[in-house]
């Protein structure tokens, strides 16, 4: 009888190190003979298409897969019998097609761990990570340094030229330190758009 997997999700702000605890995990799987792959979007090309790259500079080879139903599906395939272990970076790119897909790796017996953002720039829930966080076997949480005032940040602020970005702005802005900082509750800055009767 075959065991079922797990699932591990990593989240956090920018700048709070879920590529490198995710890279970690892998390379821990490694030492201990077990077959991994490494997932990634294949929009999130910042450093690299073809790797996984953390802030720190580390980088590991990657598959990138796009948001249709049969490039998610396709990380089946790739996730053949011989892997034990399957890591996705930055999940919160990828379509609800993707909750079914690690399903199903979950029940054929893969340990699958995915790292992404939980909130937007907005603060608000992000894409299909809460679903995924309520799903895991276990969840970490990381935090970030403030780039305001040094404390803890759970939060992703969004600038364009240097002021906080709308409410209203597209969810989606791939980038770094030109464009995002890592916050505290007390220095994000997010006015919500006025509600019209």
């Amino acid at each position: 009888m075959r065991h079922k997997g797990s699932l591990e999700v990593i989240c956090g702000s920018m700048f709070s190190g879920k590529t490198e605890e995710l890279m970690r995990r892998l390379k821990r799987a490694e030492y201990a003979k077990q077959k991994t792959i490494t997932i990634k979007h294949h929009i999130d090309d910042r450093k690299s298409f073809s790797c996984i790259v953390s802030h720190d500079g580390n980088q590991r080879d990657a598959y990138p897969l796009g948001d249709t139903a049969s490039s998610v599906e396709g990380l089946l395939t790739l996730a053949k019998d011989e892997v034990h272990v399957v890591g996705v970076d930055e999940v919160q790119f990828f379509p609800e097609q993707m909750i079914d897909v690690i399903e199903r790796l979950i029940d054929n017996g893969k340990r699958v761990i995915v790292a992404g953002l939980d909130m937007d720039f907005r603060g608000e829930p992000f894409s299909i990570v809460p679903t995924l966080m309520a799903m895991a076997d276990e969840v970490t949480k990381l935090r970030a340094i403030c780039m305001k005032c040094g404390r803890d940040a759970n939060f992703t602020q969004r600038l364009i030229n240097g002021q906080p970005a709308n409410y209203e702005d597209p969810t989606i802005l791939v980038g770094a330190r030109e464009c995002y900082e890592c916050r505290c509750r007390d220095c994000h800055v997010m006015e919500k758009a006025a509600v019209t009767a």
